[in-house]
């Protein structure tokens, strides 16, 4: 019966019957509707938290998700073309709106994680950039890069403005501009500290986006780790056959 009722709900949401921001019918509505159990409502209304279209308001009801995603172009968002001409980039992702850093934090030389020095193939210091970005006054990911210290110490990468183009145009002017970059995605359920850094909803995924940047000679300068909130992106990758 959960499984009935959370499936007539999508539907509804799916016509356009419930709209983002709409109130759905409450648990008493839908035991009378149904016929239901008030655990078996609530399980039909857990699903549809889970899946990610519904938000629980405590002491009002729930709601459908009302948040724009944002499509996340990851192969064109790191191209040299955007960089080099001092776009953001976010320029082609949030539809003409502006995310903001609401915390941002610079250590100038710390011991990396054994999993980012594998990547880096090194076990010299590192320099982090952790900043958390809100859009629409949400949060929707916390981004930490982690680049080799001596490299990058007293340049404008370890300034909380990085200048036009960012991170990349600034290691290009350091000689090392990357020239390829992989991106490995995970996507698991959060810990505790994420779920509140990210203000999500119980239920709500992550995608852990980590991104390496690696120059013509094939030397690694930046690890970026992105925790997401997956109900806030959809992952685009547009490429030529």
């Amino acid at each position: 019966m959960a499984e009935t009722i959370a499936a007539e709900l999508r539907d509804a949401i799916e016509r356009g019957e419930y709209r983002p921001g709409d109130q759905l019918p409450g648990e008493n509505a839908l035991i009378k509707d149904y016929g239901a159990a008030r655990l078996t409502v609530r399980s039909a209304l857990g699903m549809l938290q889970a899946e990610g279209l519904t938000t629980t308001r405590r002491g009002v009801g729930v709601f459908v998700r009302s948040f724009d995603p944002i499509v996340r172009n990851g192969i064109s968002r790191v191209s040299a073309r955007k960089w080099k001409a001092g776009r953001s980039v976010w320029d082609d992702e949030t539809r003409g709106r502006r995310p903001t850093v609401d915390h941002f934090e610079i250590v100038a030389e710390v011991d990396a994680p054994d999993d980012i020095a594998a990547i880096l193939d090194s076990d010299d210091k590192v320099a982090t950039r952790r900043r958390r970005y809100l859009l629409d006054d949400k949060p929707v990911i916390v981004a930490t890069s982690y680049l080799p210290a001596a490299l990058v110490a007293g340049s404008q990468i370890l300034a909380e403005d990085t200048g036009a183009g960012g991170i990349y145009a600034r290691l290009a002017d350091l000689g090392h501009a990357p020239a390829h970059f992989r991106e490995d995605i995970v996507g698991r359920m959060p810990t505790k500290a994420e779920s509140e850094e990210l203000a999500m909803p119980a239920g709500t995924p992550v995608f852990v986006v980590t991104r390496t940047a690696v120059t013509e000679s094939g030397d690694p300068v930046e690890v970026n780790v992105m925790v997401m909130d997956a109900g806030a992106y959809v992952l685009r990758y547009d490429f030529d056959a």
